[in-house]
């Protein structure tokens, strides 16, 4: 839950807070797998593979190859053809980006095009997250990218951030940094163990499905670097698990307590809508809808 700010790198420094309907994104459209010479095929294959727990056999007989032809394939006795490659890429169950890192190692065009959100091809889709966003008022929904990066935010999540934060700026335009930061959001969380769990939980769910991706990786041991994260499992067992995580926040107001959602693109073609996720905010209990509601009346005041 957090406003929109203006987007960074991962380890970003504080900014000005800016409007909270304002939208920024990537300023150049350039696939992260394009940025160096990519890696051999069999080595990619052979991380995939090892990832999804399979072996060459597993792999042959998903992807309708003879375990010789893939032998070759990895040893770069043999260059797939790209419909071979697709076959294979389809039984790791690799995200676009990754399937045009696959591409882009034997010398093939990618497949999949990265636009900008702000661009023409993607206007409409553009338009639907803007459509999602604006329906979720008076309750909090934002974008974020795979680098964690807040991308847009509706307004609703500007009043409730600026209610927990006491109108203060958050440090961080990244998500993750903001959760972790002790000198950031992170104090207004009250089960803030539990909501830190979870989100390692949903970092190290991102490296196993895209292995070869140095960034959450990266993202990892940057959020291990502060202070005080809980070990995995910490969890009370002796309590029954909820039906959803709930995040509960200190506020003026008293606690206020949001369950989320994440919306997706079905079946995308481009790497960027591939990789975009819309989080929306519900509240947990009648007082947080009923103080989410003031703060939009009090806004049109």
């Amino acid at each position: 839950m957090t406003g929109t700010r203006e987007s960074g790198t991962c380890d970003d420094a504080p900014t000005q807070r800016r409007h909270p309907a304002r939208r920024h994104f990537p300023t150049a459209s350039v696939n992260d797998s394009k940025k160096a010479s990519p890696p051999p095929l069999g080595l990619l294959l052979r991380e995939w593979r090892a990832a999804r727990k399979l072996s060459q056999l597993d792999l042959a007989l998903a992807a309708d190859l003879s375990m010789r032809h893939l032998s070759y394939i990895e040893t770069g006795k043999a260059r797939p053809s790209r419909e071979i490659l697709a076959r294979i890429a389809a039984a790791l169950d690799m995200p676009l980006r990754d399937r045009n890192a696959l591409l882009l190692a034997v010398g093939h065009a990618p497949d999949y095009p990265e636009h900008e959100l702000v661009t023409p091809t993607l206007e409409r889709m553009r338009q639907a997250v803007e459509l999602i966003l604006s329906h979720q008022e008076p309750y909090p929904a934002f974008v974020l990218d795979r680098r964690w990066n807040v991308l847009m935010a509706n307004s609703a999540a500007a009043r409730v951030n600026a209610l927990l934060m006491d109108g203060r700026a958050s440090r961080h335009t990244n998500l993750l940094h903001q959760v972790f930061d002790p000198a950031d959001f992170r104090p207004v969380i009250v089960n803030w163990a539990e909501v830190a769990e979870k989100f390692l939980h949903h970092l190290r769910a991102q490296i196993a499905a895209a292995p070869t991706d140095p960034l959450p990786r990266r993202l990892l041991d940057e959020v291990l670097a502060y202070p005080d994260v809980p070990a995995p499992g910490h969890a009370d067992l002796g309590q029954p698990p909820a039906p959803v995580l709930t995040l509960t926040f200190r506020s003026p107001l008293g606690e206020l307590r949001f369950f989320e959602t994440i919306t997706t693109f079905s079946m995308p073609r481009d790497v960027t809508l591939d990789e975009l996720r819309i989080e929306c905010a519900f509240p947990a209990d009648d007082r947080t809808a009923a103080v989410c509601a003031q703060l939009a009346r009090q806004r049109a005041a």
